[in-house]
């Protein structure tokens, strides 16, 4: 059994930076794969990024390509997600997740309960 909790969310302004992190508590995490996703109010939750156990792979999706930027501590039992050049848009719940499968959002296996990041324009 993973638990996860989420901390960093918060009220920034566009074109500001948050830093979010989920300290995962149980056996094993650098078994596990990691994901963030986000959900906007009033829509479905999406793939933010994802990281790999030894972090070999990192992928992102296309509306936060080159601005966020995942990566994990092993040894702290930790992901983060460094978020740059925020936009309005970026206004989500997020939420990390764990798998030891692949990264999917229906394919995750444990769940944070999220934080909140508003983007004020």
């Amino acid at each position: 059994q993973v638990q996860l909790v989420e901390s960093g969310g918060g009220l920034v302004q566009a074109g500001g930076s948050l830093r979010l992190s989920c300290a995962a508590s149980g056996p094993s995490f650098d078994t596990y794969a990691m994901g963030w996703f986000r959900q906007a109010p009033g829509k479905e939750r999406e793939f933010v990024a994802q990281i790999g156990w030894s972090e070999s792979r990192k992928t992102y999706a296309d509306s936060v390509k080159g601005r966020f930027t995942i990566s994990r501590d092993n040894a702290k039992s930790t992901v983060y997600l460094q978020m740059n050049n925020l936009k309005p848009e970026d206004t989500a719940v997020y939420y990390c997740a764990a798998t030891r499968g692949i990264v999917e959002l229906n394919r995750m296996d444990y769940w944070g309960e999220g934080t909140l990041v508003t983007v004020s324009s």
